[in-house]
């Protein structure tokens, strides 16, 4: 039967729905991250010892990272899933169980055993809540930035899509201020307890999180498509019988994360091993995602301007030429020039590239198949280029001594998306309404040369 029709809200309720459903990306995107680098700092610090005791302390470290790991392997898996659903019933309720999947699965992080107290069920039980996490998190990006694209005016949806994007450094924030207070405690209460704080409190901004949420009225685009009755039966067989756009996607998205990763949280492993004290690694990253609340809308706005991809290959650019020099001055061992090189190297080159990315991955497709998409472009470039970075620089840094091969991975991730942007053709003024009855397919002939 036909939802009954409703009245067109006026300019000043749309505007209060667009802040709203800003407001709402941010701190979605916040949780998500917060969870996701505690997890990471933690994993860093002592869950090589709490999780997988006994083993060699380089093979700890892997370990941990595996479990890591574990949860980006689940992100396409939780982009599929809730991409189906999204599209099909709407972006707003997949919204709201995204959000409370991630926030309880942190939660319950902060209340597990350790291995001396149940043995083997131990990191057992912490992989199988990191792929939880992961799967929760596929589909939160894309719900939460395809909202607010599909809400916002055509002339400004790389301004409006930032919102979303800054719950990165938002998150980085709050879960670097939770953890410099808690790495301050002796060193026997931290691992003994000290290590939960971060993960219990991020009950805290579920429950904000989740109220903001409750109030967004679902994306004006996709209730004309159930109005029309035109969604997708199968969103992922559509997606998947045109590959080419999101194969598209994630190779544009790879080198973002794979400077996200290494410079964020293996770089707390990589610069505490050469010596640097914890808080002085925290400082910095601290002063990184200061610096990328202030690149990222900057670099997102510019988008609208000129384009999405002269922006990322900009960044894509930046991020390769500064590898080197960055890792020269990480192992400089002054805590002033690390600060210089997570800054250029993360706040900077690595927010140039990410900024646009919300915006660039939601014009890539059609409303019937938006969500799911755009939720397998990003998931897959986190999984390439985030899920395994910190793994495979943690084993070839062990092996050879010195930190070249981190710079290679940052240039082989930047030149991935230089690469793919010339393949990718500009969206910064594509329309992204769609006729009614039209195939519902992404948009092959608005994103490839």
């Amino acid at each position: 039967m036909p939802p009954s029709p409703v009245a067109a809200p006026s300019a000043t309720e749309r505007a209060r729905q667009l802040r709203l459903v800003a407001a709402s990306g941010l701190l979605g995107t916040a949780v998500e991250f917060y969870d996701f680098l505690v997890y990471g700092t933690v994993a860093a610090l002592v869950f090589g010892d709490l999780f997988f005791p006994g083993a060699d302390p380089v093979v700890g470290t892997v370990a941990a990272f595996g479990t890591f790991a574990a949860g980006y392997v689940a992100r396409p898996l939780g982009g599929i899933l809730f991409g189906h659903f999204g599209d099909r019933l709407g972006r707003k309720s997949m919204l709201l169980l995204t959000m409370g999947l991630m926030g309880g699965a942190s939660f319950l992080i902060g209340l597990l055993p350790t291995y001396d107290t149940i043995g083997v069920w131990a990191p057992v039980l912490l992989i199988a809540l990191r792929v939880v996490q992961g799967i929760a998190i596929g589909g939160e990006w894309g719900g939460a930035t395809l909202m607010v694209v599909e809400h916002a005016g055509e002339r400004r949806r790389g301004l409006w899509s930032s919102f979303t994007q800054m719950g990165a450094p938002l998150g980085s924030l709050l879960s670097t201020a939770v953890v410099a207070y808690v790495v301050t405690l002796p060193k026997d209460d931290f691992a003994a307890w000290g290590w939960r704080l971060p993960f219990l409190l991020s009950v805290v901004l579920l429950g904000v999180g989740l109220l903001v949420r409750l109030k967004v009225v679902e994306s004006p685009l996709f209730a004309e498509v159930k109005k029309d009755r035109a969604e997708s039966r199968l969103p992922v067989l559509d997606v998947l019988r045109h590959p080419r756009p999101v194969l598209l996607a994630c190779g544009v998205g790879i080198g973002a994360f794979t400077a996200q990763s290494l410079l964020t949280s293996y770089m707390i492993a990589y610069a505490t091993g050469i010596g640097y004290a914890r808080p002085q690694v925290l400082d910095a990253l601290t002063v990184s995602a200061c610096v990328a609340l202030v690149v990222l809308p900057c670099a997102s706005a510019l988008s609208d301007r000129v384009g999405r991809r002269p922006v990322v290959l900009a960044g894509a650019v930046a991020s390769a030429a500064l590898a080197f020099p960055v890792l020269a001055l990480v192992d400089s061992g002054r805590p002033g020039l690390l600060v210089l090189a997570v800054v250029l190297g993360h706040g900077v080159a690595q927010s140039t590239m990410y900024g646009p990315l919300g915006a660039l991955l939601t014009e890539m497709f059609g409303t019937k198949v938006r969500y799911t998409g755009a939720s397998l472009g990003y998931q897959g470039a986190t999984l390439i280029g985030a899920g395994f970075s910190p793994m495979i620089a943690t084993s070839l840094v062990a092996g050879s001594g010195d930190s070249t091969p981190v710079a290679l991975l940052l240039c082989g991730g930047a030149a991935i998306t230089a690469l793919t942007v010339c393949f990718v053709r500009e969206t910064h003024r594509t329309a992204l309404g769609e006729p009614a009855g039209r195939p519902a397919v992404p948009r092959t002939e608005d994103v490839t040369a």
